[in-house]
């Protein structure tokens, strides 16, 4: 008859330790760094801020409805949160070795291809809403 040995305890793992749970206002005030950040950090970003106050003025000037300001503010917001990951990924290549960026360049194709994708898509939301507009106010102006 063979005698068993007891069963092995586990063994004890060390106590897994938790982050403790940040504010709300903590986070917001992250996330406020963050967008300084990312506003400071690119030209391109002022350029397409630029444009959405366009859009806004353009939207108030033509009296656009609440589903048209919807499209255009979502359109607006698109953008700038495409451009903002792209200065976020700009700001993480930067950071690492020649070796390590050799390799991943093409991250920062992709990330320009997404901010150009997004700017393209609201040109395109911007001319449907707006030109139908345009061309009535000048047909009403008498210039074609």
């Amino acid at each position: 008859m063979e005698l068993s040995s007891p069963p092995l305890a586990p063994e004890s793992e060390p106590p897994v330790r938790r982050r403790p749970r940040r504010p709300w206002r903590d986070k917001f005030r992250v996330a406020f760094r963050g967008f300084k950040f990312g506003v400071r950090g690119q030209s391109s970003f002022a350029v397409h801020f630029f444009f959405a106050v366009l859009v806004v003025v353009a939207a108030w000037t033509f009296g656009c409805s609440v589903a048209e300001w919807c499209m255009l503010l979502g359109c607006i917001g698109l953008v700038l949160t495409a451009e903002m990951f792209n200065s976020a990924i700009e700001t993480l290549f930067r950071g690492l070795n020649e070796e390590t960026r050799a390799r991943t360049w093409p991250s920062l194709d992709i990330s320009a291809a997404a901010v150009l994708l997004a700017s393209l898509t609201a040109a395109v939301v911007g001319l449907l809403v707006f030109l139908p507009r345009l061309v009535e106010r000048l047909r009403a102006l008498k210039v074609f």
